[in-house]
């Protein structure tokens, strides 16, 4: 009996079952459409002041705070100890969601939400530890294709049982809270991987795959300095006299892993075909997770939540619907993404930038409704395309590295537009206010894209 549990742990099904599981369950949130209005009702009892300029912010530092410790923790007790953490993290955060009250508990709420996203790293990264290569783009597809679903049937559900049912907020919560604890309950099945992708090694040919095992086909055009072949490997990556004497020097094979990822990290971004997609992913992450993080205040100032039907479950199910769509037809495009790259990262970010215009300038909460199912749209189908274009020139481990770096550049970011506009020590900004500042941010970056790109086409034709 033993043996055949051991032998089931370690085939790639096992461990792509028990993640997909968890992956449904910890994305199974029916109450997170309806935040705004719990924490504003009588269950809490808040102000839109307090929750937009005191509680919201604190989600946004504590996830800056932690991303860069937790994404090198990751790796170094690999993966499963942070999935558990994950799950705690959710637990508390809906234990004090529903049973704690006042300002400060509420933050408490977003600090330990801000510890759950920056933990997400591992549910994505768990899988590359216990697979092969030749099964990457399978369960990768898998769990990303889970979490999606779960998103969407959490949104419908909570919406049905709002609507039809009647249900309360604070039952919603507790309905959460059954969900994630499930979630963490899978998490205790995963087996314990064996390597890592920085600090726990089992080979050079195993975790530093060559273009042909990338995450992505590498493209013909892809800068050479970025690109992992026979030589660089064995240059680069092999295992000197220190590191396989690591179990009595861990600090110096720590040392060296720290060393290596910042020679990573220039190497990638000296290409500037790379500099420009993360550049694009850094500004535009951060404006779409501030947008994520307030439109909830905007429709429930649009249309009071105490006075007008609320739909959030079924606006963020459509949009959900709408992002898996766009997402999949990036396949069927044909473009000569080098040239007509930038110019499609400038059109699809200025029709960003309308629909967040059009959310300031209405007063309708159905106008609003469209702009952010636009909005969100968009973005996503920018975001995959950056994904793939990054991608499809790096090795799993420089993808990882560059994935975890821009994302954290664009908190940085994020962080200094919640203390300048958001925060009640900085401006403060009322709600409405706020979406001309972020309409008007993404103008910017649009004007950025489209001057680039004009340029690129002008130069081009002149060759």
């Amino acid at each position: 009996m033993d043996c055949w549990k051991q032998e089931r742990s370690n085939t790639w099904t096992f461990p792509t079952l028990i993640l997909c599981l968890y992956g449904f369950f910890f994305m199974m949130k029916p109450s997170e459409p309806f935040l705004t209005p719990y924490l504003t009702g009588p269950d809490k009892n808040l102000t839109i002041l307090k929750v937009t300029n005191q509680i919201f912010p604190v989600w946004t530092y504590s996830y800056l705070a932690l991303l860069f410790p937790v994404f090198l923790i990751t790796d170094y007790m690999r993966y499963k100890p942070i999935l558990l953490l994950q799950g705690i993290s959710f637990i508390i955060t809906w234990l004090l969601l529903l049973f704690a009250q006042g300002v400060l508990a509420m933050q408490m709420v977003e600090f330990f939400y801000g510890m759950a996203t920056a933990t997400e790293v591992a549910y994505y990264a768990y899988i590359y530890s216990v697979i092969s290569t030749d099964h990457y783009q399978r369960v990768t597809s898998y769990c990303r294709s889970i979490t999606l679903v779960a998103a969407t049937v959490a949104a419908v559900l909570g919406q049905l049982l709002v609507s039809l049912a009647d249900v309360s907020y604070f039952h919603l919560n507790a309905i959460t809270l059954a969900s994630v604890s499930l979630a963490f309950v899978c998490s205790l099945f995963l087996p314990m991987p064996q390597k890592s992708m920085f600090f726990h090694r089992k080979g050079v040919s195993q975790t530093l795959p060559g273009p042909d095992k990338a995450v992505a086909a590498v493209g013909a055009d892809g800068p050479s300095n970025c690109r992992e072949d026979e030589g660089s490997v064995s240059a680069e990556r092999a295992p000197t006299p220190t590191q396989q004497a690591d179990d009595a020097k861990p600090q110096n094979h720590a040392f060296g892993v720290l060393v290596q990822l910042s020679k990573d990290l220039r190497d990638c971004y000296s290409s500037r075909k790379l500099l420009y997609w993360s550049l694009w992913w850094a500004l535009a992450t951060a404006g779409f997770n501030q947008v994520l993080n307030y439109v909830q205040v905007l429709w429930d100032f649009r249309a009071p939540s105490h006075s007008s039907a609320v739909y959030n479950g079924a606006v963020e199910a459509i949009a959900t619907f709408l992002s898996s769509v766009t997402s999949f037809i990036v396949q069927y495009m044909k473009i000569n993404w080098d040239l007509f790259g930038e110019l499609a990262l400038g059109i699809f970010s200025a029709i960003d930038a309308g629909s967040l215009f059009l959310m300031h300038f209405t007063t309708n909460i159905w106008a609003c409704y469209a702009g952010y199912l636009i909005f969100k749209a968009c973005y996503m189908l920018l975001i995959t395309i950056a994904t793939f274009q990054i991608a499809a020139n790096l090795s799993m481990e420089r993808y990882a590295l560059m994935f975890g770096f821009n994302n954290f550049v664009a908190l940085a970011i994020q962080t200094i537009l919640t203390v300048v506009v958001v925060d009640s020590k900085g401006l403060g900004l009322n709600i409405v206010t706020q979406f001309l500042i972020y309409g008007s941010y993404f103008a910017v970056i649009a004007g950025i894209f489209l001057i680039r790109s004009i340029c690129m086409l002008v130069s081009s034709k002149c060759e």
